[in-house]
């Protein structure tokens, strides 16, 4: 790695789906405590980049890097909140705690990251009762139990009303800080990109302009 706090370095890295180019040279750093917004239009392939970084999906050409702490502990949100019905809050959030916490510390831990987002007393609640700013507040939650060193944001607030979403982005902001961790929120939306991310960049800024039919 370049840098002593830099988490991530990805150079060069290119994917294409049928012989069709997704992107190319894309070139990417992401430091410790550091949350990196990339702004970019539905297609272009954010969702595929943060798929390639949390390993579930293939590199085709360039590197991607880790440091030691942060390659086998990344975190991710998807664009959908992923529940299971047959659990209610609190066992939908242990699902991200591992099995070596204790009964009394998994529910003073999961007890303390509600009230942090707003959603104190919600442990014993039905998935399929919440609103969809709730449960994807649930599977932020979640993701960030395990203390992932990067979290992997995949436009999780797309679906929700703008009021919302903004709502939930300096909640997460708060989350991260509060606990120093990375994160590359991936998103179409710049005004909620300058709520969450100290650094915001756009997708033209990180990869090589694919070549155009003529």
């Amino acid at each position: 790695m370049g840098s002593s706090t830099q988490i991530l370095h990805i150079k060069d890295l290119a994917k294409s789906f049928d012989s069709k180019t997704i992107f190319s040279k894309l070139n990417l750093d992401v430091e410790e405590n550091q949350i990196v917004a990339i702004i970019g239009p539905s297609g272009c392939g954010k969702s595929t980049l943060l798929r390639m970084i949390a390993g579930l999906e293939s590199v085709d050409e360039g590197v991607i890097e880790c440091s030691e702490n942060t390659q086998q502990n990344v975190g991710y949100v998807f664009q959908k909140p992923i529940l299971y019905p047959h659990l209610n809050v609190e066992g939908n959030i242990a699902l991200g705690l591992g099995e070596t916490v204790t009964k009394n510390e998994r529910k003073r831990r999961i007890s303390a990251e509600l009230k942090l987002v707003g959603l104190e007393g919600f442990s014993s609640r039905k998935v399929d009762s919440l609103s969809g700013g709730e449960a994807q507040r649930i599977s932020v939650i979640r993701a960030l139990l395990n203390r992932p060193s990067l979290l992997l944001l995949d436009e999780p607030f797309s679906a929700l009303d703008i009021p919302t979403r903004r709502k939930i982005a300096r909640d997460t902001k708060v989350i991260l800080k509060s606990k120093k961790m990375s994160a590359i929120h991936v998103t179409h939306d710049p005004e909620e990109a300058e709520i969450l991310a100290d650094r915001i960049l756009n997708w033209s800024d990180i990869t090589a302009p694919l070549a155009t039919e003529v």
